[in-house]
Formats: structure tokens, C-alpha cells, sequence
């Protein structure tokens, strides 16, 4: 019974230890990539890092087919991706371009965008699916909320399928971070994330 207790036990621990890099599935190492406010973020390697305007980062995790076209943006379809966001886009993450608050998702628009997975379908309904307070490094906590989106038809707005928008915002430092892939990993690599 000793034996298997003390198995679980250095089981849970290498749990505790696996860097950043394993949480993502990725085995190829890790790189630091700094942001605004001395934010740093130890990501896999494999992980593209673009920022196509000012305050608008963008960490391409895995396939992106709109990757160096002009489609490449906030509002394309099938990138896998995340999004780091500073104070310019803060100014006009809501709806009508109003500044973001995290009342509401970020969507800075005037129109119905495009479905993140399926740029044949749009988004639909968004609803609060979680909300409270999460780490991001040591003494900063964001206002989390995970946002459940719902793709539908253009004609009919039949559902066909649904997505979630999680977001981490840091009002006193500006930043807030995107995922709409649920992007494996993220949640521990700003958990662990350092401060300058």
C-alpha cells in the first residue's frame, strides 16, 4: 500500500513539474516571446508570432491557411490562433467599435462576423458560459470569461455548430489575451507567465 501511495505521489508531482511547452503538445522546446508592460510568455517553439498592426498580436498555434494572405486578420476563419491585445485594440473591442470592457466579448464590428472554424457559417448568439478571476504570473489577475458562441447559416441562422471565446483581461496593464480554438496549454503557460 506504501509503495502505491508514493507511485501516485511522484505521479501527481511530475504532473506539477511538466513545462509549458508538453501542456501544448508540443516536444520541441519552448521560446520566450515579451510583450508590453514586461509580460513574457514561455510558448512552444513551433508557435508563430505576427502582429499585423499596433496592439495586435497574434500567435499562430497550428494550421492558418489565411497565414500571408490579406484575409489574415481578426475576423478570418480556420487559423488557429490566439490574440494579445494592448490599448489600441482595447479601444474599440466592442460592438460599434466602443471601447472593451469585460461585460461583454470582444468583437469589434458593426456586422455579423465570420464562424473562427468556418468561414461558410457566421456567428450567432454569445453567452456567458464562465466568468471570475485568473493568474497571469505572479501577482496579476485577470478578469477571465469564457464566452460560448454558436455558428449558424447566413439565410437561416440555423445552428451548426458552436465555439468558445475565452478571454484574460488586465485592465491596469492593457492586455488582454483572445483564444476562440481553446488553444491547449494557454491557460498554464499565463498561469506561469513573468513580470519585468
Amino acid at each position: 500500500m506504501m509503495k502505491k501511495t508514493f507511485t501516485v505521489a511522484l505521479a501527481a508531482l511530475a504532473v506539477l513539474t511538466v513545462p509549458a511547452a508538453a501542456y501544448a503538445g508540443e516536444t520541441g522546446g519552448t521560446k520566450p516571446l515579451h510583450l508590453r508592460k514586461g509580460l513574457t510568455l514561455t510558448i512552444p517553439s513551433s508557435w508563430k508570432v505576427t502582429e499585423r498592426w499596433k496592439d495586435w498580436v497574434r500567435v499562430v498555434t497550428g494550421p492558418c491557411p489565411t497565414l500571408g494572405t490579406q484575409e489574415f486578420g481578426f475576423r478570418d476563419s480556420g487559423c488557429h490562433s490566439f490574440w494579445i491585445m494592448g490599448p489600441k485594440a482595447i479601444k474599440v473591442g466592442h460592438e460599434f467599435f466602443n471601447a472593451y470592457t469585460p461585460d461583454g466579448p470582444f468583437y469589434p464590428a458593426t456586422d455579423v462576423g465570420p464562424c473562427p472554424y468556418d468561414k461558410k457559417l457566421y456567428i450567432g448568439h454569445l453567452k456567458l458560459a464562465a466568468k471570475g478571476l485568473r493568474q497571469v504570473g505572479p501577482g496579476h489577475k485577470a478578469y477571465y470569461r469564457d464566452w460560448s458562441g454558436q455558428c449558424v447559416t447566413q439565410q437561416t441562422f440555423k445552428v451548426k455548430g458552436h465555439f468558445n471565446q475565452r478571454e484574460w483581461y488586465l485592465p491596469t496593464s492593457k492586455i488582454l489575451v483572445i483564444d476562440q480554438w481553446r488553444t491547449p496549454g494557454l491557460g498554464d503557460i499565463l498561469r506561469r507567465a513573468t513580470w519585468s
